[in-house]
């Protein structure tokens, strides 16, 4: 994973790679001696957890961004993570558009969160802190926007969307161009946690 990740972010114009660790102690090396402005981040390390690159992060370049990569997705990994600083959060299966993806939106802003990441934070919002705000107007979601907003939570391609519901390839980015405006949001995740926030979608 870590050399896949190298490789991605060394072909990408976007950025430039400063390092790729394996350890903590590799990771606070670089951070000495180097600018960083974005730290993926797995969570098992041979020498310990990603929180404390992390937090490390922090101390040393506080503006920085942090991202988590990770397999693990319980409540207690991914409150873990998001308290120590991180921004955004992704499993391990996404692939290598949606990783590029994560981290300009990160870098824009914003904070890229897998589906099932997205479904445990509104999970504990919920169970946390009841909403005392009045009721948000309902967004006007059309029947073919839901199907096409479920099949973003489960991680489905354009073609694969576009496959099951027996419409073209080509206009499954406008549907979910609508989608994004109608939640006011700007990627994948965010529309699956701003529809789960809002009632629209269970799990």
């Amino acid at each position: 994973m870590r050399q896949r990740l190298a490789s991605l972010i060394k072909g990408w114009d976007g950025g430039q790679l400063v390092a790729a660790c394996a350890t903590i102690a590799e990771t606070r090396a670089v951070f000495e001696r180097s600018e960083i402005d974005l730290l993926i981040a797995d969570l098992n390390l041979p020498d310990g957890s990603g929180l404390e690159a992390i937090r490390a992060l922090r101390k040393t370049h506080p503006r920085a961004e942090a991202m988590v990569i990770s397999v693990l997705a319980d409540d207690r990994s991914v409150l873990e993570a998001i308290g120590a600083g991180a921004s955004g959060y992704l499993l391990k299966d996404a692939d290598s558009l949606d990783l590029i993806e994560a981290v300009e939106s990160l870098m824009a802003g914003h904070s890229p969160i897998s589906s099932r990441i997205a479904r445990v934070l509104v999970r504990q919002l919920s169970e946390q802190a009841p909403d005392t705000r009045s009721p948000e107007p309902a967004v006007n979601m059309t029947s073919r926007e839901m199907d096409i907003l479920w099949g973003i939570a489960k991680g489905f391609t354009y073609a694969e969307i576009a496959q099951q519901l027996h419409i073209s390839r080509q206009t499954v980015p406008v549907h979910i161009r609508n989608i994004y405006r109608k939640l006011q949001v700007k990627n994948r995740s965010e529309a699956v946690f701003e529809a789960t926030r809002q009632g629209l979608m269970q799990f």
